[in-house]
């Protein structure tokens, strides 16, 4: 009998599933529990690009390679265009944070106003990275080629590694590549939350919690960029 009256009490501790751990929605720490596992993947990633990186003696120089404005300018404006880029997928995480602001007071009208701009600078930051791919393509690199011997010279100081381009080509677009698919699938995300907040389903359930754990999604895809523009763009 005592034995069982522990065990009841057992279910009633935060642990039964009665209530969520530290009071926090099951939805929101699961969410937290995806974004941590998706931490260890990009991290990967960028860990080896490291360790190719500073286990060659030369490598791409990034003001080198990165120095056009597609459709502007070929070359003499170094990460400007990768610059335009950080800076629009920044100001989506603004209007993201706006959007969730506006849920928190239950109104629909500004949940729909942020989100429709977050949309937008997800669609723009995608177009931006398709023309940067569309340009290194056109200068020889891809998954699996690089350029000629005479036009790979513009892309170091100093020595010419054909390994260190190769290297820097497969990483490069697997990497943005990872990347960039996670940006769509977020857009994808926001635009189903966005159809979701005009039929009025968050008005229907009394809160706008949904917005918030897209936008947890939303902010950890513009952090990783960050890491991104530092190890590709920077160092």
């Amino acid at each position: 009998m005592n034995s069982l009256s522990q065990l009841d009490q057992v279910k009633t501790t935060p642990w039964s599933g009665g209530r969520s751990p530290w009071s926090v929605e099951y939805g929101k720490i699961m969410m937290w529990f995806f974004l941590l596992s998706d931490a260890f993947t990009f991290s990967s990633l960028l860990v080896y690009y490291g360790a190719q990186r500073f286990t060659k003696f030369t490598w791409p120089d990034p003001d080198l390679v990165f120095q056009s404005i597609p459709g502007v300018l070929d070359k003499g404006a170094p990460l400007v265009f990768v610059g335009i880029m950080t800076f629009i997928l920044i100001m989506s995480s603004v209007t993201m944070v706006l959007a969730v602001e506006a849920g928190h007071r239950r109104y629909k009208k500004g949940v729909i106003i942020w989100m429709i701009l977050t949309i937008i600078g997800g669609f723009m930051f995608l177009g931006c990275q398709a023309l940067e791919w569309s340009h290194l393509h056109h200068e020889g690199f891809w998954w699996g080629s690089i350029p000629g011997p005479e036009a790979l010279q513009e892309f170091f100081v100093g020595p010419v590694s054909n390994v260190a381009a190769q290297q820097f080509a497969n990483l490069f677009f697997t990497i943005t590549g990872f990347h960039g698919f996670h940006v769509f699938t977020g857009v994808l995300l926001n635009i189903i939350i966005l159809c979701m907040t005009i039929n009025g389903t968050f008005e229907r359930r009394g809160h706008y919690l949904m917005i918030e754990k897209v936008g947890l999604y939303w902010h950890f895809v513009d952090l990783v960029w960050v890491f991104v523009f530092t190890f590709f763009y920077l160092v």
